[in-house]
């Protein structure tokens, strides 16, 4: 499917920056030392459409519908340029001078990334380079109304139109037949967002020579904390093929998620509505909730999985390989226990096995798998500890069982693990374990779910 470039105007002048609302004062379209002043050579430019042949078939949902040239100019072959060291010259600059620097390099072949979240401020950006820019988008089928809502709200906003990539029907319609509609609560996520969002942004890069995206370190500290400023794509090819054809490009990679909504307040643009229901991250919505109060922004996508594999599969270069010292699973050689206390059994591999066969018990259990390295256990252990203590004079006996390790496959086959921590409790007549559904880990929600279970 061809996809036709997507421009912020056509002839641009400094007139056309401005606009009604609080935003059509010029002096707050200066940012980051930034001033259109020094755009002033836009104005002179002017450029026209030469059509190309129509493009041979291929599985690129992306491919280039038109070339932007200057009139008398043939276009040139892209020079060689070290990516790693211009990334290093950007450290210190700002969002709107590197995404100015990304659409002068590249032209009609890089487009921006719209997921509906704070992406809306790459396009802001764009608008305020002058440069023509193109957007596109993954829709997956199973995005919030809201997102949808907010897509045909930048459209209208900007004026331009969002080039939609889809999901292969075909693709879909087996994974769903197969294992139904939420599989990925129970094998994980990664198949359905290859089907979905990996497969169909594989065909979409391959239109293009670079690609911009909104991703920033402080978003998920397991998986983009090194996210440089500009970089040659580690997963996905470009227009050219082979390893090396496509450019990533990060402009807010040094932003703080604040300084980013200030920025969105300040150009009063349009946002998704579910950020006001306490969304932070959005994505598809059977795998987004809002976050709780001091939590994380990346615990509302995928909250039943490891927090270093928060990632759809569309920045796995993101991911370190399992031998990097990094890598949360492989924790120091010495680390200290936690929830250590007279009212909490240390299970072995052997006794929870045994708790597990007992199909009459004595007494509920109620057990946490935990990781000792895992941050969200330390979190938790004070309450999990005042708890032991509560249950103590109930006769119901409070344990810990460390599941990450050797132990961790163990666990998710048998003990339902998803994430650290997942706590069970074993009635005393049911032979299958309960799992603890909610994130509320006080002592008060604990206590309220064993009472009604036990």
């Amino acid at each position: 499917m061809a996809l036709a470039v997507t421009s912020s105007s056509t002839a641009i002048s400094g007139s056309s920056f401005s606009r009604s609302g609080p935003c059509s004062d010029r002096k707050a379209l200066q940012i980051c030392s930034f001033r259109l002043s020094d755009l002033s050579h836009v104005s002179q430019r002017r450029y026209s459409l030469k059509a190309e042949s129509p493009p041979t078939r291929n599985d690129s949902l992306v491919t280039r519908a038109s070339t932007l040239i200057t009139p008398g100019v043939e276009e040139k072959e892209e020079d060689v340029e070290d990516f790693e060291q211009l990334a290093k010259k950007l450290e210190e600059a700002s969002p709107l001078e590197i995404m100015d620097k990304a659409l002068q390099r590249f032209g009609s072949n890089i487009a921006i990334a719209f997921s509906g979240a704070e992406d809306v401020a790459l396009i802001e950006y764009a608008r305020l380079t002058g440069r023509p820019f193109r957007v596109f988008s993954l829709d997956t089928g199973r995005l919030n109304p809201e997102t949808y809502r907010l897509f045909d709200a930048v459209e209208k906003q900007y004026g331009i139109r969002i080039e939609y990539t889809f999901p292969d029907a075909v693709e879909v319609q087996a994974l769903v037949r197969n294992k139904g509609l939420f599989s990925f609560y129970e094998d994980g996520h990664q198949e359905c967002c290859r089907v979905r969002k990996v497969r169909p942004l594989r065909r979409a890069l391959k239109g293009l020579k670079a690609w911009i995206t909104g991703q920033r370190k402080d978003q998920s500290p397991g998986t983009r904390s090194e996210i440089p400023i500009v970089q040659v794509d580690p997963v996905f090819e470009g227009l050219d093929g082979g390893v090396g054809s496509l450019v990533k490009w990060n402009p807010l990679a040094n932003v703080e998620g604040g300084d980013v909504w200030n920025f969105l307040r300040t150009m009063d643009v349009p946002v998704n509505a579910l950020h006001a229901q306490g969304y932070v991250s959005i994505g598809c919505e059977p795998c987004t909730r809002p976050v709780l109060p001091g939590q994380h922004e990346r615990e509302g996508r995928w909250w039943w999985e490891d927090a270093k594999a928060k990632e759809c599969g569309l920045h796995k270069g993101n991911i370190k390989k399992e031998d990097d010292s990094t890598t949360a699973d492989l924790a120091p050689a010495i680390v200290h226990d936690i929830f250590e206390s007279s009212n909490v059994v240390a299970l072995s591999r052997g006794g929870i096995e045994n708790l597990l066969k007992l199909g009459n018990r004595k007494e509920p259990w109620l057990v946490v798998l935990y990781a000792p390295w895992c941050p969200f256990c330390q979190a938790m252990e004070a309450s999990y500890v005042e708890l032991a203590e509560k249950l103590a004079v109930k006769g119901i006996k409070v344990a810990k069982f460390r599941a990450d390790g050797d132990q961790k496959e163990f666990a998710k086959q048998e003990l339902q693990l998803g994430s650290f921590p997942t706590i069970l409790l074993f009635p005393k007549s049911a032979p299958r374990a309960i799992k603890y559904p909610s994130e509320h880990r006080d002592v008060d929600s604990l206590m309220s779910f064993v009472n009604l279970l036990r």
